[in-house]
């Protein structure tokens, strides 16, 4: 390993607060390209700065854990079609629209952005769990494309109320390996806390398929909270970001929701540039 890289071989997570322009950043950028150029492959999505920048950061700029990072984000990509080939969100606009999904307006105390998802607005009828993966996706390379995400990461809080039989028929272990997949070390994106609400007993089957594929940093951020669950949620959340419906003083579910539907749909053809590069 040449001194240069030598360098960056170990994680620096003061660099993620430093400026893209940053000599010190810039450096760390080359040298990826460099090492993904002399990989025999194929990068659909281009090596520019800024798409390099979210594995470097996403990885406190360890330059042998960012490209590790990148090959599995494209292989990934590449794997799973019925996920990644087609992110047109007109498609799932009747989800979107039902208040399934949303993003709070404001990040956390620690500069996260958060996530809502409620199992109950999700008919399985109507979407299958690939389609209602394909939401977290589609939200995950919108949200990838800020710098203070990429260095702060996510959290998401899944409101399991109302889940149902036919709901857990659709996760299978092909479709656990694959959500867990996604948390752990195919996409750019560092997942702070993971947040069940309203679990009832027959999700538990359910979880254990996940549980498996996850390494112990992402188990440690799972955070089961039962059916009263506002103390322990706010001990994690401000209650001024949160919604009313989770005992916050925030917007809405139904307006942040709807917000976030229409930023997606204004999104679409990035979201179609993206898809037809696989």
């Amino acid at each position: 390993m040449s001194e240069d890289r030598a360098d960056f071989h170990r994680e620096n997570p003061e660099l993620n607060e430093l400026s893209d322009q940053s000599p010190v950043v810039q450096k760390a950028i080359e040298i990826l390209r460099q090492k993904a150029q002399a990989e025999t492959g194929h990068w659909p999505l281009g090596l520019s700065d800024d798409f390099l920048l979210r594995f470097l950061r996403a990885r406190d700029f360890c330059i042998e854990l960012a490209f590790k990072l990148l090959k599995n984000y494209h292989k990934w990509r590449k794997e799973c079609p019925e996920i990644t080939a087609d992110l047109q969100p007109s498609s799932l606009l009747n989800l979107f629209r039902s208040g399934y999904h949303g993003v709070l307006k404001s990040r956390d105390a620690y500069g996260s952005r958060v996530l809502i998802y409620r199992i109950e607005q999700w008919d399985p009828k109507e979407f299958s769990a690939y389609e209602v993966f394909r939401v977290s996706l589609i939200t995950s390379e919108l949200l990838v494309k800020d710098a203070e995400t990429q260095r702060n990461g996510i959290k998401a809080i899944f409101d399991l109320q109302g889940w149902r039989l036919a709901h857990a028929f659709q996760i299978t272990p092909t479709i656990a390996k694959r959500i867990a997949a996604v948390m752990t070390d195919s996409f750019p994106l560092k997942v702070r806390g993971i947040h069940l609400i309203n679990e009832p007993l027959f999700f538990y089957p359910v979880f254990a398929l996940i549980k498996p594929f996850l390494p112990e940093k992402i188990k440690q951020r799972v955070h089961l909270h039962g059916c009263n669950y506002l103390s322990s949620l706010h001990n994690h959340f401000s209650g001024n970001i949160l919604p009313p419906e989770y005992g916050g003083t925030g917007p809405p579910m139904a307006e942040l929701s709807e917000e976030w539907a229409d930023y997606i749909m204004s999104s679409e053809n990035y979201l179609l540039s993206i898809s037809e590069t696989i």
